[in-house]
């Protein structure tokens, strides 16, 4: 394979396992890690790292010429709970960021872009059940907004430059690897950890608050094989809708609670409650499934039961 991969934002909470990922397929020198601050020694030491500004296309050009990048996984952006505290920051990291990778695709200085969309690129307009690929797009966060304006960036450098581009729309996004990034879906991250540390969560969503979700495993898995798919396969050049699972804060509660049985599930809804208001219940990815082959894997039964197995099994990451 003659790949050879930047990812920018690389100690994300999605940052650190698709480096994990890419470096198993590509080889650990062919995959730089790069991100405004330091990562774990683990991240570090594993391949190649650098410390990049994703604001300055400067900075982000030394590196790509540096080791010769072909593809550039941007991962770097202000989610949005942490968005709506700062809302110009969080625009202006999101969209510059962007903007300075398309333009060095532009210049040819790289072939392939992977850039992340998200379910919050939809509002309380839009259709809450099997949202459908095209659809009204009309959000009320900052992240959501810079969203939908990166989607038609991304679709108009591909139409008038040629830049191979592509995008999906993540759900919300669990692991046990890495903490909370400052996202409404977080809670479904953080109940496991609390769970096991002291046996409750207050949650900051309703209980029957449904949202799109997905293991961390399967988010992986697509965003390698869009990457993977010829070009022809890739159709839509905004965003493609991911989907696997949907669940309620009740329901993991639920699921925990097999786990361990004395856990106990408080609710005190705060602003993340009318963000999650503003999303879809439930997604329609069909396009992504027939278009470059997209299938999960994982339900909520089988997330639940591989995170605690994890969790006990590296007890420094919560104890």
């Amino acid at each position: 394979m003659s790949e050879t991969i930047l990812i920018i934002g690389a100690c994300g909470q999605i940052g650190v396992a698709l480096t994990e990922r890419l470096r198993a397929i590509y080889g650990n020198q062919q995959v730089i890690a790069s991100d405004i601050r330091e990562g774990s020694a683990a991240l570090m030491e594993s391949g190649p790292f650098e410390i990049v500004d994703a604001t300055n296309k400067e900075n982000i050009q030394e590196v790509v010429e540096k080791y010769g990048v072909t593809d550039v996984y941007l991962m770097a952006a202000m989610l949005s709970a942490t968005a709506e505290k700062y809302p110009l920051k969080g625009w202006d990291l999101n969209m510059t960021s962007l903007l300075a990778v398309l333009e060095l695709a532009k210049e040819k200085l790289i072939k392939k872009v992977y850039w992340p969309s998200s379910m919050a690129v939809f509002g309380s307009t839009s259709p809450k059940m099997n949202t459908p690929q095209q659809t009204v797009m009309e959000p009320s966060t900052v992240y959501g907004i810079s969203k939908v304006a990166g989607e038609h960036w991304c679709n108009y450098y591909h139409d008038k430059y040629g830049v191979d581009v592509r995008s999906i729309r993540y759900p919300g996004i669990i692991s046990w690897k890495t903490l909370p990034g400052g996202g409404t879906t977080d809670y479904a991250v953080d109940i496991y950890f609390e769970a096991l540390k002291k046996g409750s969560f207050e949650c900051f969503l309703k209980e029957d608050a449904r949202l799109p979700m997905m293991y961390m495993e399967d988010a992986i898995d697509a965003t390698v094989k869009i990457m993977q798919a010829a070009p022809e396969e890739i159709k839509v050049r905004t965003s493609y809708n991911l989907a696997a699972i949907s669940f309620t804060p009740k329901e993991i509660s639920e699921e925990i609670k097999k786990y361990v049985p004395e856990f106990e599930m408080s609710y005190a809804p705060d602003f993340r409650q009318d963000i999650a208001d503003s999303w879809p219940d439930i997604i329609d990815d069909t396009q992504a499934r027939k278009d470059w082959g997209w299938r999960h894997e994982y339900d909520l039964s089988a997330m639940t039961k591989d995170i605690i197995e994890n969790l006990k099994a590296n007890k420094d990451l919560w104890s």
